[in-house]
């Protein structure tokens, strides 16, 4: 088995401890179950909570623009506009893509 070595702050461990504990865990053992989670080899764990909370969201916002859109284009539009210049700021939408 490999091994690797890593330097967190005491103030994390000792929160990583707490938490393996409350698991009935050793900090080692929460520290891989933690990573296996975050590469997605948990398949009804993290990502796959995750992904059902953004189709949930996705979904509301839908049926959100289509409410406000019906009702004032104008309005949808400049939503939809601020939204995307917070997208282009935290660099989750490329401008050159964006042709909307």
């Amino acid at each position: 088995m490999a091994r690797i070595t890593i330097r967190i702050d005491d103030e994390f461990y000792a929160r990583l401890s707490v938490q393996a504990r409350n698991a009935g865990l050793g900090t080692a053992t929460f520290c891989r179950d933690i990573l296996e989670r975050f590469e997605g080899d948990d398949p009804s764990g993290y990502h796959a909570r995750f992904d059902e909370v953004h189709a949930t969201l996705i979904q509301a916002l839908a049926i959100l623009a289509t409410s406000v859109g019906e009702r004032s284009p104008e309005i949808l539009q400049k939503g939809l506009d601020e939204a995307r210049r917070l997208l282009r700021e935290r660099g989750l939408l490329d401008p050159e893509q964006d042709t909307l």
